[in-house]
């Protein structure tokens, strides 16, 4: 799978359109940005198997889409079982001599951080170990947005929610946040790479290889949420940049077994940059912004030793 990247710059981007403008999400959602992003690389052989979500909400008000591909809309919790079967029915159907056997067609499960760290987590778990040539894409805003910004399971520590309030005691979530993508690696997935929309071209090229692989694969994308995040809309793409620059979120694929971080940083930003435009960590103090940068500095640490070089910068200010 390694080797040249498929797209480089804006102008490698295909001009067809398969979602639509005009969805209910909300200014400033980089949903909005990955979908679109998605689907051009993705192209029209595609069917979309999303999960109850934000997404699913504001992209499908009946009796309208912005989905000009074939869409499945399924509960929050079984996503990737409703992908496997679409992409059973599919080897069916080609088997049978109803389809022809050369049709490449793209599935992809769609679905937030609710319905995949959480209430979907045993159904990809299934989907991965029976190997299923469908690519999960992971769109991840930290907690359950479209329910009322509850707490998740990628809800990082001391994020506000509104089951993880502020206030004497509490002070936001006390658990860091859950590993999704290297649990999905241990399942021996054979492709599995993290991104965001302000790197587009990687997360591009992270899809090509997705749906060009033989057997599962899944893409972790963040997703920064103007309301549940509390940042004024115009700033979702920059909170999406200073998330690679301070190290808080790291852009690296697992093809195959080989690891490999896309987005190198060669100067690393300290993480109050990205945490103080964020009205979610509002109330942290200069030791729990401290803590969390303690935290980043041992993952910058072990992501440099397993790659052997490095790839993620010296802190400065």
């Amino acid at each position: 799978m390694s080797g040249k990247p498929f797209f480089r710059t804006i102008f490698d981007v295909p001009h067809e359109e398969y979602f639509s403008p005009g969805h209910g999400l909300c200014a400033g959602c980089t949903a909005g940005t990955i979908a679109k992003l998605l689907l051009k690389v993705a192209g029209p052989n595609t069917i979309v198997v999303n999960a109850t979500g934000c997404v699913e909400v504001s992209t499908t008000t009946y009796p309208y889409t912005s989905w000009n591909v074939p869409w499945l809309h399924v509960a929050f919790e079984n996503t990737a079982a409703a992908a496997s079967g679409v992409e059973s029915a599919i080897i069916a159907l080609k088997k049978k001599g109803i389809m022809d056997p050369s049709t490449k067609v793209n599935v992809i499960a769609l679905a937030g951080d609710g319905g995949t760290y959480d209430i979907g987590l045993q159904a990809l778990s299934g989907m991965l170990e029976r190997g299923h040539r469908v690519m999960y894409v992971l769109y991840d805003n930290e907690a359950y947005m479209n329910t009322g910004i509850q707490r998740s399971g990628s809800t990082p520590e001391f994020a506000w929610t509104t089951t993880t309030p502020v206030g004497s005691q509490w002070k936001g979530k006390m658990q860091q946040k859950k590993p999704i993508a290297e649990i999905v690696s241990a399942h021996g997935t054979p492709y599995v790479a993290t991104s965001n929309p302000n790197n587009f071209t990687d997360m591009m090229n992270k899809f090509k290889k997705g749906l060009e692989t033989e057997g599962p694969s899944f893409v972790h994308v963040l997703q920064p949420c103007t309301t549940g995040w509390k940042f004024d809309p115009r700033y979702g793409i920059e909170i999406s940049r200073l998330a690679t620059e301070t190290a808080m979120w790291i852009n690296w694929e697992n093809d195959h077994g080989e690891f490999r971080v896309t987005v190198t940083v060669p100067r690393r930003r300290h993480v109050r940059n990205y945490l103080r435009m964020q009205g979610r960590f509002s109330h942290l103090t200069e030791q729990e912004v401290n803590e969390i940068q303690d935290s980043v500095n041992k993952k910058v640490e072990n992501i440099n030793r397993l790659v052997g070089k490095t790839v993620i910068g010296p802190l400065v200010e």
